[in-house]
């Protein structure tokens, strides 16, 4: 099932995607599936005539996961941890399918990583990874931005990596998915830069929820950030950066400079 946040006229809505890709309908339905469940109204439109927005904006965190692919991890010069590498981007730094991505003033090295993204669905801590998958409500596609100078130069990566508009999440969420093993493809102006699968994280889906859950109580609408294959770049002003997952669909930003 993919479950989308739009907008029709004012307020933002849920709604059921259906139907192949460009003859898509999105089915309204009732209030918030976090909390009041899944149940369709009667309303429906052409996915077309609205405007899809960040699938969730968390009520709490975006809890990023650094160095989780070795071949990303060696391109940049830095060893594969040892356990999952942690960090932490706030709200304000989501936004939606189709909204740009504002380059910050104080970075000239803004860096694209197309990533999965795991919507935590319920309250949880110290889940078992054997039981992961019960505390999942989906997943959706993911640009973790990265100011590489500030970074380089920051001993901590909140400012690189939390700047407003640096976490674009959509287009949906992808209740039903097999994360194993998922073709992963971030373009920028139509050219691949990143060809990459989910195989080759280190640490899977059900072992960050389980590290993740260990160190925060994990509440619905909660965002993991999975990590990035190889294959990351700088982005300029006038770009359009893509990340596409195999069985979700494609989260696609064009990118400005104030």
């Amino acid at each position: 099932m993919r479950i989308a946040r739009f907008v029709v006229d004012s307020e933002p809505l849920y709604g059921i995607v259906d139907g192949p890709a460009g003859s898509e309908t999105v089915t309204v339905i009732h209030g918030d599936p976090f909390f009041n469940g899944v149940e369709r109204t009667g309303a429906v439109h052409p996915l077309s005539d609205v405007r899809l927005v960040a699938p969730i904006i968390p009520r709490s965190k975006v809890v990023g996961v650094g160095r989780n692919y070795a071949e990303h991890a060696a391109e940049l010069g830095n060893e594969v941890p040892d356990e999952p590498l942690l960090f932490l981007k706030p709200n304000t730094s989501v936004i939606g399918p189709g909204e740009p991505i504002f380059l910050p003033e104080f970075s000239d090295e803004v860096s694209y990583e197309g990533e999965l993204a795991v919507v935590i669905g319920r309250i949880c801590k110290d889940v078992p990874a054997e039981r992961a998958e019960e505390v999942i409500f989906g997943y959706t596609c993911a640009n973790d931005l990265t100011a590489r100078d500030v970074q380089r130069r920051e001993k901590q990566w909140a400012r690189a990596k939390g700047f407003d508009g640096s976490a674009p999440l959509g287009p949906w969420i992808q209740t039903e998915l097999d994360t194993e093993t998922l073709s992963l493809r971030t373009t920028v102006n139509g050219e691949l830069k990143q060809d990459g699968d989910t195989a080759d994280m280190i640490w899977g889906v059900k072992e960050l929820v389980a590290e993740v859950s260990r160190a925060f109580t994990l509440l619905p609408g909660d965002v993991i950030l999975t990590g990035t294959p190889a294959g990351v770049g700088l982005l300029n002003e006038g770009d359009r950066v893509s990340v596409e997952i195999e069985g979700i669909g494609t989260l696609s930003n064009p990118v400005v400079r104030r």
